[in-house]
């Protein structure tokens, strides 16, 4: 930044949101993987009214994070990527009570974040309270996890509907949904418009702007913040309950289609975090040949444990 530009205050040209599709591209391409993955794109984005006040709502949390598996390995702060910790079907669980769920087995920032706030990902507590306190009408008795799969296919057709199937059953009015890697973005993107479509209402709480927006939602809310803190900076409650009320009132609020709100919450007071997510500019050659090592073994567990969960035939 030039003298003139510091007089002026203006920030940094690289203090915007990372452009994680271009990000991505370039790091698999340069593993050695050819044929770069093609996003979900859509022109047009269903939109759903909230159908009543907020306050009288039964509102759904939606996830991509994965129960705790002990016998899975490391799944804890600071683990390094499980793919042994996947789960691929939609799965739920009761609302009233507190969950063990993780985020090791998802390509989160893990760099400049441990995991070590569930509260960070997963605002199932807050939204207990926030229920409490009058600002939803009441929270539904199950929340739902949605898989993590690069199969925009199997994410239409078969999560998605699963997942509107549990909410329909549960009487739920509005959804809010939490992704945490690039790929969840996409997934929990798609799930929203499926759940617009059939007359639920959502909000996505995110951190990778340009996938959501890419594949087009009803509303978004988009926290500047490392990936897996898509529901506010851990062991932060302030900013967790400022993300969540953002979020709630952009459900309830947001005039169509397309609606993206930026919390005004920074991770830091430099951007510098932002340079390091899979960025293969930085990263010497022999890191990159470390990680195509490891991504192949990852997709060796990852194809096992699909191939274990599929059903048989007959």
């Amino acid at each position: 930044m030039t003298p003139a530009d510091d007089a002026l205050g203006f920030a940094p040209d690289d203090d915007q949101p990372i452009a994680y599709m271009q990000r991505t591209r370039d790091y698999y391409l340069t593993l050695g993987y050819g044929n770069p993955y093609r996003w979900a794109h859509y022109d047009h984005v269903p939109f759903q009214p909230l159908a009543k006040h907020l306050a009288e709502s039964r509102v759904a949390l939606i996830t991509t994070a994965a129960p705790y598996q002990p016998d899975k390995g490391d799944q804890g702060p600071g683990a390094a990527y499980n793919a042994a910790a996947k789960f691929y079907s939609a799965y739920s669980g009761r609302s009233d009570g507190d969950h063990d769920l993780r985020i090791s087995h998802i390509a989160y920032d893990r760099t400049h974040s441990r995991a070590e706030d569930p509260n960070s990902w997963f605002p199932l507590p807050l939204l207990r309270r926030f229920a409490a306190e009058g600002r939803i009408g009441v929270l539904a008795p199950h929340f739902h996890g949605a898989p993590t799969n690069r199969s925009q296919k199997t994410t239409i057709e078969t999560d998605a509907p699963e997942i509107l199937a549990r909410c329909r059953a549960d009487g739920v009015d509005a959804a809010v949904l939490v992704p945490n890697c690039p790929v969840c973005h996409q997934t929990v993107s798609l799930v929203a418009r499926h759940l617009e479509v059939n007359g639920i209402a959502t909000v996505v709480m995110g951190c990778a702007k340009d996938i959501v927006e890419h594949v087009g939602v009803p509303r978004f809310l988009f926290s500047d913040f490392p990936l897996g803190n898509s529901a506010g900076r851990p062991k932060d409650l302030a900013s967790q309950r400022e993300t969540l009320a953002l979020a709630l009132d952009l459900l309830a609020a947001a005039p169509a289609a397309r609606t993206t709100v930026q919390s005004p919450q920074r991770w830091s007071a430099s951007a510098d975090w932002k340079q390091d997510f899979m960025n293969v500019a930085r990263m010497p050659a022999e890191e990159v040949e470390r990680r195509r090592a490891e991504n192949d073994r990852q997709k060796v567990i990852a194809k096992a444990i699909r191939t274990e969960a599929a059903p048989s035939a007959g």
